[in-house]
Parts: structure tokens; sequence; C-alpha cells
């Protein structure tokens, strides 16, 4: 994985190579593989229990190190023959990977000495309440797959189904929508549809889901259904789909999970945009993930069909 940034000339001579991968207000991660193949030649021999064993031992080791280093730290620095500065081994990692600040995954396998089996997620997008649920457990899924050694390839396929499942309605519109608690709708409301209008007035900045939600409101009222149906008002928690060219002119639409007028969902299967919905819910948050992982994410269904000719 690339690195985050660079790292400035006080840390890390330019020459030389930095093994930190992370560092997180008190904590430091470090690749010791390079350490790890320089004191045991035969290294990738060993079980993963037994690696898990080895790099603990080490880190261990440096632990002490680093500690009594300290106590040099505190004498010429501070001029304290007494402080409370220590290191201490945190957890032992098979691997990780690190987005950005504070966003970061890990598979723990080791933590104060004891065995277990942990990914440790924090900060990545698809863990945010506005995203699908169907496709943070997508994202989830292939993350601790690539942590624990899945291939390109592996994890490209999967892409792959679950976009032709996305496009050709495998998977329930209900399902895809972007999961919202409708905020500040009074305030991007204009004038009401007069005579001879069929839509409310959209104030300038409305953001997507509050357009959605003022025009399900304006479709419940033109079309009478209003009756049966409540109106989404005010901290109502919604989900929102972008739509294709209908004759309405609407972008994106809201609805309620759990009361669906049959006329709305009607609309909503005929004019859906899922290709919208893969590329602007998914598709941006997997090209960060593969240039993160510096491999190429090419999605064309037909890519293998020319394989077996020779150019």
């Amino acid at each position: 994985m690339k690195h985050l940034e660079e790292t400035p000339w006080w840390i890390c001579d330019p020459d030389d190579i930095n093994y930190c991968a992370y560092v997180d207000t008190d904590s430091n991660y470090f690749n010791a593989e390079p350490l790890l193949l320089h004191l045991y030649p035969n290294f990738a021999e060993f079980s993963d229990a037994e690696k898990d064993d080895i790099l603990e031992k080490v880190a261990l080791k440096y632990q002490d190190i680093i500690t009594n280093h300290y106590n040099i730290l505190a004498k010429e620095c501070f001029n304290v023959d007494e402080h409370r500065l220590e290191m201490k081994t945190e957890c032992v990692i098979r691997s990780a990977y690190f987005r950005a600040t504070r966003r970061y995954a890990q598979w723990i396998t080791k933590q104060e000495g004891i065995a277990k089996e942990t990914l440790d997620i924090k900060g990545l997008e698809f863990m945010k309440a506005n995203f699908p649920p169907i496709l943070g457990e997508f994202f989830n899924d292939i993350l601790k797959q690539v942590l624990k050694g899945a291939t390109h390839n592996h994890i490209l396929e999967q892409i792959k189904v679950l976009k032709k499942q996305i496009l050709d309605n495998t998977i329930p519109l209900n399902r895809l929508g972007n999961p919202t608690a409708v905020k500040k709708l009074e305030k991007y409301s204009g004038k009401n549809a007069r005579a001879g209008e069929m839509f409310t007035e959209i104030l300038k900045g409305a953001p997507a889901s509050v357009r959605a939600t003022i025009r399900y409101n304006d479709l419940l009222r033109l079309w009478q259904l209003d009756k049966k149906h409540n109106y989404i008002t005010q901290a109502d928690k919604v989900k929102w789909i972008y739509l294709k060219d209908n004759p309405y002119k609407i972008e994106a639409l809201a609805f309620f999970d759990y009361d669906m007028p049959d006329k709305i969902n009607e609309f909503l299967l005929k004019y859906a945009d899922r290709q919208k919905i893969f590329d602007s819910i998914l598709l941006n948050k997997l090209e960060g993930f593969f240039s993160d992982l510096e491999w190429n994410l090419d999605l064309n269904p037909y890519k293998k069909a020319f394989d077996f000719f020779e150019v």
C-alpha cells in the first residue's frame, strides 16, 4: 500500500527506508517484515501462529530497548531522573489497511499476549450511517478478504457480480437507497405549488436528500395519495435514490421503507437510475480502495472474452 504522506526529514532521512506505517496519537505501527526476514531467513516457512509469536517476542524486546532509551531522553531533554515514559506493545497485527488519519482496518491476531481474531475498523466511509447497509456489508466483506490475502482478481470478480445484481434488478431498490434523517426541510422549501403548477419551489443549495423529500411529498399531493400515506416531515428517517430522465424531471426521490404507495413504487421501478446508484455510492469508494492497494479497477465484464485470441 502507498504511504499516506511523505515522511519529514527530521524523522527519517530521504535515503533511508521508513518502516513506520502509521502514527495515531500515542500509537505507532511498524512494518516488521523486513526485520523478521533478517532475523529469520526462513520466516515464510513458519505457521501463522508461529509468526505471531515470533513477532510478539521481537516487539517486546524493542519495547524494553525504547523504554530504556527514555531514561536518556528524560535526562538530556527534560533534566529529570524520574519519569513515567514507557513503551508498551499493544498487539500483533497480521495485516492492516490505512486509508487516512483515524480511518483504517487492522487484523489483530494477538493482544497483550492473548491469541485472538479481531478485525478492528475505524472511520472508513462504508461505516457511515448514510451508506446503504447492503453495500456496507459487501465492502466490509471484501476488506476482510483483502486483509486475509485475497487476490486482486478474486475481489474484482465479486465486484462484477454485485454490479450485475444491482443493474439487473436482483437487489431490490429499497435496499439500495441512501439512508438519511430529513434535516432543514423547511429551510429549503420555497413557495407551494400554485394553480397550474405541480411542484413546490426548491431553494438554492438544497441537499439531494432534501430535494428528494420535497419531490416525494409533491407526488403524494399530485397523485392524491396523501389521504392514505403520510408526508415525509422534519427528522423522519427515509431513503432516497437517483432517477433517470422522467416525465416530471425529478432527479432524486425519497421514500419510506415501511410505507410505499404502489404508484410511487412503480415509478421508482421504472425510473430508478441503478447505474448512478452504483457509480455514486460504491464505485468512487472502490476506486480509492483499489488505488491505495495499487490495484487496477477494471469492471469490463467482457474483458476475458478475447483471452482466447492471439494478437
